[in-house]
């Protein structure tokens, strides 16, 4: 599919738009550029995804887009927000079925986030009340939540055993094998922003004396040991990655980022993974742009695969990511979230709806998810090539 944007005249014109142009990522064809990306929404009761959500994808669901699913728990243990769906149960893969079904009937290609927050967590969220787990038992200060109004508080982690990793490994590889059978396209590993996996490759989180500890190749066995068993799960094609080597969220900095970016992009090169997805420099912290003297280029041109930018894109700034080759795709947020139709709104350079940042967590099935308003106007449609 390709978009047409229709002139005044009843003629259309093709929009020389690079961030909707077709683009093929491994065996998907995409007809433009725009990603939704991975959004926590905190709607889904007990851990279980919810009706709800069938609306919530499939409005932002085009013929031809990639959506990737918010952050879904690998297991019990994995909890550290309420009400975030996981896929570890068999009640949760039915669960997500309709919804990925929605998102198929529109030709939407849909990917499943899944993610382990470890040490971001407390007693509350953990079964029997244990401690959270992660790579060290430091504990992590109360942490302002991105809709600048929610505190999160922490209970001490449990430093995992060398001999405990293995099964947490199992345990991503057990919900990937469960995302395809939910109908998910692939799977994106959650790799950034202070989780589990983010915790051990950080230089200041990780302060084991193991194997998983240390060096940056030790730092780094963990999250590659988690991408080596999905790729022999469900297939090298079925996986993307997201990372975040400059972030400094709930405290987990490093102080060489572009190195473990670097040999992160170098690693996940051996085992073919379809995309990276990577957070720019400049969003060091929770929802702010910093000026920041470092760039994502030396990790695009390492990585071999499919490479996708996220973190304060604007249309212009997006197109020009693209168009300079800096990125095969880029990923929305807060703006996706706020338009349902952003590719439509990107196409006739359309005026933008501001996001509500206090209903970004609110339970709400309705207000802040599913009624942010969709432009009213039929000048861009989809024609065959």
């Amino acid at each position: 599919m390709d978009w047409k944007v229709q002139g005044q005249n009843g003629g259309s014109a093709e929009a020389p738009i690079p961030l909707l142009t077709p683009y093929t990522l491994g065996k998907l064809k995409l007809s433009h550029r725009v990603v939704l990306a991975p959004l926590t929404r905190q709607r889904s009761w007990n851990n279980v995804p919810q009706p709800h959500a069938i609306l919530y994808y499939s409005q932002r669901t085009t013929k031809g887009g990639l959506l990737i699913a918010e952050a879904t728990g690998v297991s019990d243990t994995a909890q550290g927000y309420p009400q975030t769906p996981g896929i570890w149960t068999k009640e949760q893969v039915e669960a997500w079925k309709p919804i990925v079904d929605a998102v198929h009937a529109k030709g939407g290609i849909f990917f499943c986030q899944i993610w382990h927050v470890g040490r971001v967590s407390n007693t509350g969220f953990q079964p029997n009340g244990q401690a959270p787990i992660s790579c060290t038992d430091k504990p992590l200060t109360p942490q302002t939540r991105s809709n600048g109004i929610d505190v999160a508080q922490f209970s001490t982690p449990r430093r995992l055993t060398t001999e405990e990793i293995p099964q947490v490994v199992n345990d991503f590889r057990h919900a990937a094998r469960n995302a395809i059978e939910a109908g998910f396209d692939g799977v994106e590993i959650d790799g950034a922003h202070g989780y589990l996996l983010d915790q051990f490759m950080k230089d200041q989180v990780n302060d084991r004396t193991d194997k998983y500890g240390g060096s940056l190749e030790n730092r780094c066995r963990f999250p590659l040991k988690v991408v080596e068993a999905i790729v022999d799960e469900i297939g090298a094609d079925k996986v993307g990655i997201r990372l975040s080597p400059f972030a400094n969220y709930s405290e987990a900095g490093d102080l060489n980022p572009e190195a473990l970016g670097l040999y992160m992009v170098e690693s996940l090169n051996k085992y073919g993974l379809v995309y990276c997805h990577m957070v720019e420099p400049r969003m060091k912290t929770v929802g702010e742009k910093y000026e920041s003297p470092h760039s994502l280029l030396p990790m695009r041109k390492a990585f071999r695969g499919t490479f996708i930018v996220a973190g304060g894109y604007d249309r212009e700034d997006g197109n020009n990511a693209v168009a300079e080759n800096r990125a095969d795709l880029v990923a929305y947020g807060r703006v996706f979230l706020a338009n349902p139709d952003l590719p439509k709104r990107f196409a006739l350079n359309a005026p933008l709806n501001k996001y509500n940042k206090e209903t970004f967590y609110t339970p709400d099935p309705n207000v802040g998810y599913t009624d942010y308003p969709f432009l009213e106007d039929s000048r861009v449609s989809f024609s065959k090539l």
